[in-house]
């Protein structure tokens, strides 16, 4: 019986629910040209590598392209030639992109808010000028997750980031093929392949609430390991017959 490492576990582990995701949720098609929009995080390095490697199975038949949005009244920076390098390690063309925008023209958003929108239009541009028909992004089942428990706690509602998403208006649909792949793995990885981070981090990430969501996430595991997957489970088995009626 052959023996695998436990890097190679861990590895084969990352690829099962990569693709268990990707087929189970019909991500990917014949014919598909995809832009992935790198930021430059482990995740989306992770995601480059996973398509990348997916691309040269023969069927379905897709294409690549990876981009770096650079938002320049944002002071952090990325090496752009690092994550060009990272790009060609796995044969994905590679398009850097510079945009910006003016945190006094919506004083109700916050600037990670504002940033993380303009960043998401930007993609929508790109992908047009590169003729692609689906952006995919590298949320993993954490972010998913952590979106879930965000939105039932501050926004009242049962919603969270699907792993396909068409953007009708838009005529373009959002993809998140790591969406079945745990943070923990994709950290490992990220060790194990020398992931280079970003040279200097965005100053506002620290207001984000996601990292509470983080915690409970964890404490919620630690009441049972196998709350991830129930969480997951429950957003499709909505029993209405034992909820609340809406109230108009």
């Amino acid at each position: 019986m052959t023996q695998f490492t436990e890097e190679e576990k861990m590895i084969r582990r990352i690829e099962r629910r990569f693709n268990k995701g990707v087929v189970q949720y019909g991500l990917i098609e014949e014919g598909d040209k995809i832009l992935i929009g790198l930021s430059g995080g482990k995740d989306s390095l992770a995601l480059v590598e996973l398509l990348g490697k997916r691309a040269r199975i023969y069927k379905p038949r897709f294409s690549i392209v990876a981009a770096h949005v650079v938002m320049t009244n944002i002071p952090y920076q990325s090496d752009t030639e690092y994550l060009k390098a990272h790009c060609e390690t796995f044969g994905v063309p590679f398009v850097r992109y510079e945009t910006s925008f003016d945190p006094a023209t919506d004083t109700r958003k916050s600037p990670c808010f504002l940033c993380s929108w303009n960043r998401r239009k930007a993609l929508f541009t790109i992908a047009k000028e590169q003729g692609c028909n689906k952006i995919a992004l590298g949320h993993h089942m954490d972010d998913i997750l952590e979106t879930l428990l965000m939105n039932i706690t501050y926004q009242g509602a049962f919603s969270t980031m699907p792993p396909r998403l068409e953007m009708k208006k838009f005529d373009m649909t959002i993809i998140r093929p790591m969406c079945l792949v745990h943070e923990s793995d994709l950290i490992e990885l990220a060790a194990l392949h020398d992931y280079r981070k970003q040279v200097k981090h965005c100053p506002y990430e620290s207001q984000s609430s996601r990292s509470d969501m983080k915690g409970i996430l964890r404490q919620l595991e630690k009441m049972n390991p196998e709350a991830r997957f129930s969480l997951w489970g429950s957003m499709t088995n909505v029993q209405d017959e034992l909820l609340p009626d809406k109230i108009d």
